[in-house]
Parts: structure tokens; sequence; C-alpha cells
């Protein structure tokens, strides 16, 4: 898979008239929970040539698209952003491009501009926003999916990881992990709660199809807990960022004489 995946990556370069600068996996692959049916979620950030960045209407207006998105198949979800998008949001500590940054799948990487992104993560990040973002992820999931005397037991998975997410977060003020298990073993404490979680884990790796079963009420209940009590916490934080725009600034245009040049 990985030799297709870098095969149209390729071809979005040529198709497009672009350079790819960073491809990895996002989402359950990443999370390390991906069910037997599990797509790649392949994620890339890209830049144009200068001198489509040199006209009176920036990239992201109009027709000037700056998300490249391939058809889904069975197989591949390949959608990517513009390096100046990428920007912006790496600028609000946005929490799906952190976990780019993060990711222990790797398809592709060229130049410096993602080793320069990754070594300014510390300085940008904002608790306060990756917290609403982990916790408004996990209410939706939960009111959407765990509600009910019988439930979809495998979306239990995108209810508890941002939950821990918001979890290591409050523990530690860092951007937590990807890895769930990480998650798992640093915030919950063993016991009845953490049982039940790993066999759930385990029954998922193992490939069962986890359809609808009955409510597990212990890990209903934590989780319920859980999110209205993050909420109250995270109302608490009020946090004051250091103004990173002119490093980013140079980081865009240092890429484009790198890339280009």
């Amino acid at each position: 898979m990985r030799e297709t995946i870098i095969k149209s990556l390729k071809k979005i370069e040529e198709d497009y008239n672009v350079k790819i600068l960073y491809a990895c996996e996002s989402g359950s692959r990443a999370w390390q929970f991906p069910s037997k049916d599990s797509d790649y979620d392949v994620r890339f950030i890209y830049v144009h040539k200068k001198e489509d960045y040199l006209t009176i209407d920036p990239i992201g207006i109009g027709s000037k698209r700056d998300v490249i998105e391939l058809p889904i198949n069975n197989l591949l979800d390949i959608t990517g952003w513009e390096l100046t998008k990428a920007l912006r949001l790496f600028r609000k500590s946005n929490p799906p491009l952190m976990e780019w940054l993060r990711s222990g799948i790797v398809y592709y990487t060229a130049f410096s501009t993602i080793e320069q992104m990754q070594e300014l993560t510390n300085s940008i990040f904002a608790p306060n926003s990756c917290l609403h973002h982990y916790l408004n992820m996990a209410h939706n999931n939960f009111r959407e999916y765990l509600q009910g005397e019988e439930v979809k037991i495998k979306k239990y998975f995108y209810v508890l990881r941002p939950v821990l997410a918001a979890g290591w977060i409050e523990k530690y003020n860092e951007f937590p992990p990807l890895e769930f298990s990480m998650l798992l073993n640093d915030i919950i404490p063993e016991g009845h709660l953490k049982n039940e979680i790993n066999t759930l884990l385990k029954r998922k790796l193992a490939g069962e199809e986890l359809d609808k079963e009955p409510k597990i009420q212990v890990i209903s209940h934590f989780l319920n807990e859980e999110i209205e009590r993050l909420r109250e916490y995270a109302k608490t934080l009020t946090i004051d960022l250091p103004n990173v725009t002119p490093k980013l600034d140079s980081l865009f245009k240092n890429t484009l004489e790198e890339v280009w040049n």
C-alpha cells in the first residue's frame, strides 16, 4: 500500500503542478486501533510555485482552492492542505494538523519545512483550543452513537480517544500522543474500567465486527462524567500565546526559496 500511496502523491504533484512537503497517516491507523476494513487516511501538505502566490487573489479565494482531495475509494482517502492554509491553522494550534505532524506513520517528507514546524509546536500549543476541539468531538460522538441500551460499541473508541487526549492535556499541559494505548495506560488507572476498555480494544484489533451490542455501562458512565468534568476545567483556562506570525511568514518565504530555487 505504501507504494500505491507514493505513486498517488507523485501524480498529484504532476497534475496540480505543486510540490508535496509531507504526507502521513491520520485516523485510526495512526491512533493504533484500525478495524479490519479501515481505509488509509493519507494527509499531506503542499506548496505552489512562487508565481501562484504573486496575485491579487490569494490562494483559497474563489476558484483558487487551498485543498486537494482525491476521490475516496474503498482503500484510500487522500487529502492535502496548501502551505499557507496549513500555517494559518498551525498558528491556531489546530489539533488535526498537530496530529499530522506527530503521526508515527510518515509516507513522504521533503525539504526542511515540516522539521521547522515540528520545532515550533511547543511554542504555539494552545491547551484551551485543543481541549475544546477534543471535548466537542467526544460530546458529539457520544450523543450520536452511544445513546440507548444497544449501541455500536466500536464507536466507543471515537469518544474514548478524544476524552483521553483531553485528560492528557489537563495532566501534562502538552499536546497528547496519537497512540491510543499510550493514552489509556497513562490516564486510566488499573481496575474494572481499564479492563473493559482493554477487552474492547483486543476485540477490535482481532477484527471482530463490533456492531450493535448492549451498552457497556462502566465505559458509558466514565465518558459522560469525564466530558462534563473536563468541560468545566476548560472554562478555567486563559492562555496568552506569543505572536509567531513573523516566524511563520519567514518559514513560508524560506520554503518557496528552498523548494523552487
